[in-house]
């Protein structure tokens, strides 16, 4: 099906071209936009199993809701490319994800019709019951509410906090649980096999539904009444079927589980419930990848596959075999080894065994692997509890989800120095997902806590014995971060040996500026130094790898503080509260005063597009490495003509 085919989907800019056609028609638009989509991503990659799973839903939303008007507060943006598609974002879809081009995920920023930033998970509903509180509290009694969860996403804690408040809190929100039975992996736990177990009888619902809006229409129902209605209802319905609804058991309507993949059925339900009073919950059944038989058998491939060809459904991958793997599968490996020689050591997971590797010791420990599902808080406290009675847990967060875990990481972990390892995945900047996921914020945010040991390495060699040595005894909580995507070692396997805690190490002496690295970035900073001596005969530059922010190497510091007029401090993370400002107040307390320049990410929050564009574009790559030691040099007097 190419471009010029689509009868329908053409015609279709935003929401209410679509509202002009008949019901009948929409089976072809959800053919249409089903292919856009494949169609689009084949060449530009992106999230691709999750929004065509979502395609009969988003037509039936935008055909049935007032939107932009009414709300629509998406969990888990990645199933939303279709309805960036049917919201004004047709034909700038090819930009997706793309430097300058539309965002990654939906965002306020970019449309109207986006009406929550929904990067991260599990917040939609707590989101959507303060637009529908805010709704009655302003006057705006017809605007319609509606929260779209899925894709694993119920199993976050905030989803239940949502729940709890929205039982409670006067509102008339629909909130429509897109249960596909995954996030990324397969999704685990007790709510996955609740869903799987639920079934109400439509007929049943339908035939309630029927009878209490005739008694709404007569007088013979309030809201108190109908709240007592609701839990004998309940009550009769559970003794009948054995079964406890967990939503009816709140006070929340439950409808389903329907199909969700039948749109005509879709916009019959979504008229039905939507001017209906209260809290309501629409279940549906879908499939991820659904309409493309390769993302309907491996959804989890399928995720973000990257470009493939549509017709024959193969990924086109490019293998190297000089390639470095990625320190995702280092430390996968890494920690198998480890486990092997540590009977102690087990791995935690929040939904994420094939992002972060852990599959590697999941598929051949499965006993000593735990895949929590969306629960980052959890993931660390079920950590802690394990390391507090003897084991000694890696838990595998990625950086800008660990944000989710700041309390427990101080409360349960910290306090008690654990000795539980943190690994934080995908530190610094991640590239097209952008500014929900890049790792800036982790170093500025943990290095005040106490007990905690913060560790980055500059290369797998550096991340394997970093691993080995937060597993030996003693070590207490200890915090590993290193970056997404592939290394620079191809030669990774190393034999592993013990790093002293809070030693770095000089790379090359020099005696004109020292310049102080932390993490990957040390190899852009080695490659700099070496092209501007090379440009600058006669000009040396000192580099130090720190390894550690916390605790840092005071010798280092003080090496540098007395020989050296000008520091640069060179990180992946913000540049506010990291290494440049704990290097900065380390010289201030002990009374040397370099002039101090500090490389890192800037104070606002970075956008999308490739690693090596965002580097650039926030001077934190090669040839912005070179401009400030240019920059250094000649401040301190050492050559006006540097190159």
């Amino acid at each position: 099906m190419e471009q010029d085919k689509f009868d329908i989907l053409n015609d279709i800019e935003y929401p209410d071209d679509l509202r002009r056609l008949s019901v009948e028609q929409l089976p072809q638009v959800c053919d249409e936009l089903r292919y856009d989509i494949l169609k689009e991503l084949s060449v530009n990659p992106g999230h691709l199993a999750s929004s065509l799973g979502t395609v009969e839903l988003t037509v039936a939303l935008h055909y049935v809701f007032n939107t932009p008007e009414d709300r629509l507060v998406w969990d888990v943006g990645h199933q939303a490319y279709g309805h960036k598609i049917l919201t004004g974002r047709k034909e700038r879809f090819c930009t997706n994800r793309k430097l300058h081009g539309i965002m990654p995920f939906p965002s306020p920023k970019e449309s109207e019709y986006d009406s929550f930033v929904c990067g991260h998970t599990s917040n939609s509903i707590s989101a959507a019951l303060g637009m529908a509180v805010a709704a009655k509290k302003t006057g705006n009694k017809d605007r319609h509410v509606v929260a779209i969860i899925g894709d694993g996403s119920m199993s976050g804690g905030l989803a239940f906090e949502g729940l709890n408040n929205v039982s409670t809190t006067p509102n008339d929100m629909l909130i429509i649980l897109n249960d596909n039975n995954m996030s990324i992996d397969r999704s685990v736990g007790g709510m996955k096999q609740y869903l799987l177990k639920l079934n109400t009888n439509e007929t049943y619902n339908r035939l309630r539904f029927k009878a209490s809006r005739w008694l709404y229409r007569n007088g013979y129902l309030n809201d108190n009444r109908r709240k007592g209605i609701i839990r004998l209802s309940n009550a009769v319905k559970s003794a009948i079927s054995q079964q406890q609804n967990i939503f009816e058991g709140m006070n929340i309507r439950y409808f389903g589980p329907f199909d969700g993949h039948n749109v005509t059925e879709l916009v019959r339900l979504l008229r039905q419930l939507k001017d209906m009073k209260g809290p309501k919950l629409l279940h549906l059944h879908t499939i991820k990848g659904h309409g493309y038989e390769p993302a309907e058998k491996s959804a989890t491939l399928w995720h973000a596959p990257g470009k493939f060809d549509v017709d024959t459904g193969k990924r086109l991958v490019t293998e190297s075999d000089n390639k470095p793997p990625k320190y995702q599968d280092v430390f996968g490996e890494t920690l198998l080894e480890l486990a092997k020689a540590n009977p102690k050591i087990v791995g935690v997971t929040p939904a994420m065994p094939t992002g972060c590797s852990m599959n590697i010791m999941m598929n051949e420990m499965p006993d000593r692997t735990f895949d929590v599902g969306i629960a980052e808080g959890h993931a660390v406290t079920f950590s802690a509890g394990m390391a507090k009675d003897g084991l000694l847990p890696f838990c595998n967060i990625y950086s800008a989800f660990s944000q989710r875990a700041y309390d427990n990481i101080i409360h349960d972990v910290a306090i008690l120095n654990l000795p539980v390892v943190i690994c934080l995945d995908r530190a610094g900047l991640v590239g097209e997902d952008g500014a929900t996921h890049h790792g800036a914020f982790d170093m500025a945010a943990l290095r005040p806590i106490p007990n905690l040991t913060i560790s980055s390495p500059m290369d797998e060699h550096e991340l394997r014995r970093l691993m080995f040595t937060a597993q030996l005894p003693g070590k207490g909580a200890f915090v590993i971060r290193y970056p997404r995507g592939c290394g620079v070692k191809t030669d990774w396997r190393c034999p592993l040996e013990e790093i002293e805690t809070g030693r770095g190490r000089k790379l090359k002496d020099g005696k004109d500026i020292a310049v102080l690295s932390i993490g990957p970035c040390g190899n852009d900073v080695g490659c700099a130094i070496a092209e501007i001596e090379k440009e600058n005969p006669g000009m040396s530059v000192a580099h130090y790898d720190m390894r550690f922010l916390k605790p840092l190497d005071e010798d280092i510091l003080r090496e540098t503080g007395e020989h050296f007029g000008r520091i640069v401090t060179v990180e992946d993370g913000t540049r506010n509260g990291g290494l440049g400002t704990a290097v900065t107040e380390w010289m201030n307390d002990n009374g040397y005063s370099p002039r101090i320049t500090r490389m890192g990410l800037p104070d606002r929050f970075v956008e999308h597009g490739t690693v090596e564009e965002l580097r650039h574009l926030t001077g934190i790559d090669k040839d912005g490495i070179k401009r400030v030691f240019a920059e250094a040099l000649c401040s301190a007097g050492n050559g006006k003509d540097i190159q």
